[in-house]
């Protein structure tokens, strides 16, 4: 498969995509109050070194209109390897209510370019659990769907220390030809100290209509700007 300049550019200067990530974060902690965390999670597993960073904003306090991506990036630990990959989706939702919303936007992926999606969007957030899921289509002539889901739970022990569970899950597919495209399930169990998340992960991914499996398993880092 050939390489596009999309592809390149994010392959070639994924290290730059992240700064350029962490100075947004940084600009947009001084500039609103009040907004969900940030979490940032590192996880440098036995087999893949894996980043991940969710945002959700919303344009004003009083606004339906927000902002939402899950961006990653998984890496061996070799230079310039092929099998580096970054994925940043950039999503306008607009919230009806009762945590439903609709959205539209871009899928950027160091794979497979960019690509158009929009879909529906549930969100539900309390002390001790975060369940979002999405439903995405892909406008991109090929007919292809996601769903996404990230789901925590984390009851609290004491005053300062919590359990940290989640199941977060992706699958792609491809309606047309009837075939897997790609999925994970990524599972995380640790505890929690203030905004400090620590604990064990394992990612598996899968690959093509054959479902190649890449596990990669190893210690976790978060912390929730």
């Amino acid at each position: 498969m050939k390489t596009t300049m999309i592809q390149k550019m994010l392959l070639n200067n994924w290290k730059t995509v992240i700064l350029g990530l962490i100075v947004f974060i940084s600009t947009d902690l001084f500039a609103q109050e009040k907004e969900p965390s940030i979490p940032v999670e590192i996880m440098p597993g036995h087999n893949r070194y894996f980043f991940q960073m969710v945002l959700k904003r919303q344009f004003t306090p009083e606004s339906k209109f927000g902002f939402f991506t899950v961006t990653t990036f998984t890496s061996t630990y070799e230079n310039n390897s092929p099998e580096n990959r970054i994925t940043i989706p950039v999503q306008i939702d607009y919230e009806f209510g009762k945590g439903f919303s609709a959205f539209v936007g871009t899928r950027i992926n160091s794979f497979a370019g960019l690509t158009p999606i929009l879909g529906p969007k549930h969100t539900y957030v309390s002390r001790n659990i975060l369940a979002i899921t999405l439903l995405s289509y892909y406008a991109n002539g090929k007919n292809e769907g996601q769903a996404l889901g990230i789901y925590e739970f984390k009851p609290r022990l004491n005053d300062k220390w919590s359990i940290y569970t989640r199941l977060q899950f992706m699958y792609i597919r491809n309606f047309e030809e009837n075939q897997h495209n790609r999925s994970y399930l990524y599972l995380r169990a640790g505890v929690r100290h203030g905004s400090l998340n620590f604990g064990i992960g394992a990612n598996l991914d899968r690959f093509g209509p054959n479902k190649d499996l890449v596990e990669n398993y190893g210690p976790f880092l978060r912390y929730d700007f």
